[in-house]
């Protein structure tokens, strides 16, 4: 019976919608019991591969179809919005602009609270931390601070980045960071990666370099006494 409504199905959809819009049937198919959907296509130039879905079911011990929806919907090679993805996991880093605002998680497993921790004091200190950090914020002032996933994360990124020591820069070097007079300690568990350099005339001078890191203008790099001349 629901089959044989396809007629039914078409004077439906072609009420609804007009019959410019309505093309030729493309089947039936039964999705449940006393309860299937007649297709056709959809002739709307802007809806190019989508289909017209009619929805037709008969009540128990009925004789006659009845019509429930008409909806329009995406076929195999209809043009369709991308996978919605949210907006934490489309942003990158330079994407914040002037006025913009960007929430943390509560959860941000980069963040612990500021005045948690001293339970675990001891373990931080014993740990076998690979750059050497054994510090731990207490957070006065502030209601987090980074955690150890926190900083890992963000020694690697500065570390692959343009003054961390693979960069071309660094490999070309005679001498690094940690030896030159140019740089500003930093205070904290980066404290022996990183420092600020304060040479003008070097590449990085005002931002954050990896000790491992160099470049031509180190403080060490003398002129040649004039009799090597």
């Amino acid at each position: 019976m629901l089959r044989d409504a396809q007629g039914l199905a078409h004077d439906a959809v072609v009420d609804e919608m007009g019959a410019r819009l309505v093309g030729s049937y493309l089947g039936f198919a039964m999705e449940s019991e006393r309860f299937g959907t007649h297709t056709f296509a959809c002739d709307d130039p802007a809806y190019v591969g989508w289909q017209w879905a009619v929805s037709v079911s008969r009540v128990p011990r009925g004789k006659a179809a009845t019509i429930c929806e008409i909806v329009l919907l995406p076929g195999p090679e209809s043009l369709v919005a991308p996978e919605w993805v949210p907006w934490s996991d489309r942003i990158r880093p330079g994407d914040l602009g002037v006025g913009d605002v960007l929430p943390t998680p509560a959860d941000d497993a980069r963040l612990v609270p500021g005045m948690s921790g001293s339970d675990e004091i001891d373990a931080i200190i014993d740990r076998d931390e690979p750059r050497g950090w054994t510090g731990w914020e207490a957070g006065l002032g502030r209601a987090r601070v980074l955690s150890i996933a926190g900083r890992d994360q963000a020694a690697d990124r500065w570390d692959d980045g343009e003054f961390g020591p693979t960069s071309e820069m660094a490999e070309a070097a005679s001498k690094q960071c940690a030896t030159c007079g140019f740089v500003v300690s930093v205070a904290g568990p980066l404290s022996r990666s990183f420092g600020v350099c304060s040479n003008q005339f070097a590449p990085a001078d005002g931002r954050l370099v990896s000790l491992a890191y160099g470049c031509g203008a180190h403080s060490e790099v003398l002129e040649p006494a004039a009799d090597d001349l």
